[in-house]
Formats: C-alpha cells, sequence, structure tokens
C-alpha cells in the first residue's frame, strides 16, 4: 500500500492517476446516455422514406425536432412526403423488399392510391402483410364492390 501511495505521488502517477479518471468519466458517460440516452427504436423511428411529390421518387429523410411535413425533397421545396410501403406482388403473394408509395391525396390526386408496381390498394398507415391477412384489392376489385373480392375493409380482413 506504501509503495502505490509512493507511485501516485511521483509524476509518472499523477499522469497515470488522471488519465484513469478521464476513462472512468468516459465509461460513466457512457453508461449513463446508454441507460437514460435515446433508443434504438427513437432513433429508427426517425429514418424514414419520403417520397419527392414532385418527381415520385423515394429519398431517405431523417426527421429532427421542428421539421413539419413536407419536408424538404432532394427536388427542391417542401414536396417530401411520408412513404406509404407495399409488400404486395400483383399475383397477391408478399415480397421482402417494399414498394414505396405516394398517396394520391399528398400529390393532389383524387380517389383512393394504388401501387405503382402491384396495383393493389394503398392506404395511410399501410399495414404490412400478416400470418393470415388477405392481400388488398386490385383497382378492378376495389371497383367491382363487395362480391368481387373488396369488402367495406379493403379486402383486408380486418
Amino acid at each position: 500500500m506504501e509503495k502505490l501511495r509512493e507511485f501516485f505521488n511521483s509524476a509518472g502517477g499523477k499522469i497515470t492517476a488522471v488519465v484513469l479518471g478521464v476513462i472512468g468519466l468516459g465509461i460513466l458517460v457512457w453508461a449513463i446516455k446508454g441507460n437514460f440516452g435515446e433508443s434504438d427504436a427513437a432513433s429508427l423511428s426517425r429514418g424514414r422514406i419520403f417520397m419527392d411529390a414532385k418527381t415520385a421518387k423515394p429519398f431517405n429523410y431523417e426527421l429532427k425536432e421542428g421539421d413539419t411535413i413536407p419536408v424538404e425533397a432532394p427536388s427542391g421545396g417542401k414536396t417530401g412526403y411520408p412513404a406509404e410501403l407495399c409488400y404486395w406482388t400483383k399475383d397477391g403473394k408478399t415480397k421482402d423488399d417494399p414498394t414505396p408509395v405516394l398517396l394520391n391525396q399528398y400529390a393532389g390526386k383524387p380517389g383512393p392510391t394504388f401501387c405503382p408496381d402491384c396495383g393493389r390498394l394503398v392506404v395511410s398507415h399501410n399495414p404490412p402483410p400478416g400470418i393470415a391477412s388477405h392481400p388488398p384489392p386490385t383497382q378492378a376489385e376495389y371497383k367491382g364492390g363487395p362480391g368481387h373480392g373488396a369488402g367495406a375493409d379493403g379486402g383486408r380482413g380486418r
């Protein structure tokens, strides 16, 4: 114990003490930030896919405090709207890589929105496929009404 006191009273010992203190402080800050800082879910929720209403092209955007919709789009101007993701194929099967879709309401068009890739109905907060979910109706099924596969719930089985 006496040798340890002797060491920390020397110039090298004082430098070692300062370095250990800085490392300890860094670990403390890292631990506090990890436990009380932003969660992974919050971080992921900021990064979103948006659609540029001017070009109809998707782009990634990280939401910041104070942002309003529409956001600044790559084409210039506030024409960026949240994309709805479509996970369906034309034949009613699911796919892993979704198609970003711009809702007609954001594009200034009347009527429901249909995916440009599969032609199926896309709604606000478009749900991903579930275990027992049915594909949304195609435009023809939607216009055909309840007898053609699309009920009041849009053929989603909800």
